[in-house]
């Protein structure tokens, strides 16, 4: 009764002081209504009523009082008050000791899932996961990662994200083939030289002495000639624009030609003509694609900037303009832009390269790294650019080497500890440009080159780079592990034999991660 009593005592307190002025006015109304009639009451009997009445307004306001209404918080009174009669930490029961003996336990309540990266730590931590038996993380991570589908050469580390602190580490000093998770490295660099809102040109000039059109490469990666350009800058809509421009001066036959010389070097990759990446230059549609699709392998055209020019030119006739046929040029200081279109912010060309693993997009980066770092736009200039930028960002480079953005190249080394501290410093809350790195990191069981991976064990819950060449399996990205901490881990494995082994290998020591909340 006394809890009874300390729960309504609020509310009522609440609900006579609400209903206090209308009792006022009531009164008024009564004394100021039509004459009385000749037999009147006795006062006591004006009295009673008049208290009844209080009594009866109070005890109804008190009723909606505990019945609701709903504060500004978006919970009802009554169970505001009701947790705070009870000293219970919200309005519903998380172990409080009104649970009746014998009755159902309630639902305990959840630990937050992410700590504020860099702050406190404020989620439950377990560092004995019952599900393994109580095992330390090495225990866990050792058999698996020994597998025989991962081979001897091997190397991996885990560090805690809101500490930086490296809780596992197996060779993570060794340099090993990285594959596609070059592509972590590459990203960092570039949102760390752009910025996550550059954006790339690609321009018209009009030469005013011979009034020859230039159609000017930006070395946008994800320019599009398709219809529905969605986000992505549109080759039909610089057309367009463009022949408005040449409209308004009164021109409708024009000389076209095509600019690629913001990159520089050889446009084939190393590996030479492959299903992976086209020819790498700074004017491109559609990635030199011959079947209409935007990621995955496919067959690309032998020179992708002479088909964007004559894509264009024919875009440019349905816009009431003819050109001749377009050759290579490179625009005069002198001539005048006439239109422009630009791709979205690097934050989005970043997560749809981690995402979709990307190589064109890859090497693209790279070259803009290389320019906005005074280096040339090329493969070695990328490759030396991306090298520098990580170093000045204080990262462990021994035994990194760098010779593309994509991966792709064999020659390419990485450690461990390197993935897992640019993952780490992705996460810096004092580099919120970085962040696209983890955003853009494909979900296990649900996007890009995860989206198929994970559908039995940690779905969701894993997010990671993959990366495959012959021989060369490697994973690294973040997970949430049993007791909430917020991991990032690489692991990666060379002189494989079976791919698909050695991938499912892999998924199960991300998955094992994840229900571990070992110490």
């Amino acid at each position: 009764m006394a809890r009874l009593a300390n729960t309504l005592r609020a509310p009522l307190a609440r609900a006579t002081a609400a209903v206090r002025p209308r009792i006022a006015r009531l009164t008024d109304a009564v004394r100021t209504a039509a004459p009385r009639p000749a037999r009147t009451p006795h006062a006591r009997t004006l009295r009673y009523t008049a208290g009844a009445a209080t009594a009866g307004l109070a005890l109804a306001a008190g009723a909606v009082a505990l019945a609701g209404p709903w504060d500004a918080t978006g919970q009802r009174t009554a169970e505001r008050d009701r947790a705070v009669a009870l000293e219970l930490p919200g309005g519903a029961d998380h172990g409080g000791t009104a649970v009746s003996a014998g009755g159902p336990k309630p639902a305990p309540s959840a630990p937050p899932v992410l700590r504020a990266l860099g702050g406190a730590a404020t989620a439950a931590r377990t560092d004995q996961d019952p599900a393994q038996g109580g095992k330390p993380l090495a225990e866990v991570l050792d058999p698996l990662l020994d597998a025989p589908a991962l081979s001897a050469g091997h190397a991996a580390a885990v560090v805690d994200m809101s500490t930086g602190e490296r809780l596992y580490g197996a060779d993570s000093d060794k340099s090993l083939t990285p594959a596609s998770t070059t592509k972590i490295a590459t990203a960092v660099a570039a949102l760390s030289a752009l910025g996550p809102d550059h954006r790339l040109t690609t321009r018209t000039a009009l030469e005013p002495d011979t009034r020859e059109l230039v159609l000017v490469g930006g070395g946008d990666p994800t320019l599009t000639a398709h219809k529905t350009p969605g986000e992505w800058a549109s080759l039909r809509i610089l057309a367009r624009d463009t022949a408005v421009a040449l409209g308004k001066r009164g021109i409708h036959k024009i000389t076209l030609s095509y600019d690629t010389t913001l990159f520089s070097g050889p446009a084939l990759h190393p590996i030479g003509v492959n299903d992976n990446l086209a020819p790498v230059t700074a004017l491109t549609a559609d990635e030199g694609r011959t079947d209409g699709s935007d990621h995955g392998p496919v067959a690309r055209v032998a020179d992708p900037a002479a088909e964007a020019a004559r894509a264009f030119a024919g875009f440019l006739k349905d816009a009431g303009i003819t050109a001749t046929p377009p050759g290579p040029s490179k625009a005069t200081g002198r001539a005048q832009t006439l239109a422009t279109v630009a791709s979205p912010p690097l934050s989005d060309l970043v997560e749809r390269m981690l995402t979709n693993s990307d190589n064109d997009i890859a090497e693209a980066l790279a070259r803009q790294t290389a320019l906005a770092s005074g280096r040339p736009g090329s493969f070695a200039g990328g490759a030396q650019a991306i090298a520098a930028r990580l170093t000045k960002l204080g990262l462990p480079m021994k035994g990194a080497a760098f010779h593309d953005g994509s991966g792709l190249n064999r020659d390419d080394r990485l450690t461990a500890d390197l993935l897992t501290s640019l993952l780490a410093k992705a996460a810096d809350p004092a580099r919120p440009g970085l962040r696209p790195v983890l955003t853009g990191l494909p979900v296990g069981g649900f996007t890009g080159t995860l989206a198929e991976r994970y559908s039995d064990g940690a779905a969701g819950v894993v997010r990671a780079k993959t990366g495959t060449l012959t021989g060369v399996n490697t994973l690294a990205g973040t997970v949430v592990d049993a007791g909430g901490r917020l991991l990032s881990f690489a692991f990666l494995a060379s002189d494989t034999t079976n791919p698909e082994a050695a991938q499912s290998a892999l998924d199960q020591t991300a998955s094992a991660l994840s229900a571990c909340g070992c110490g």
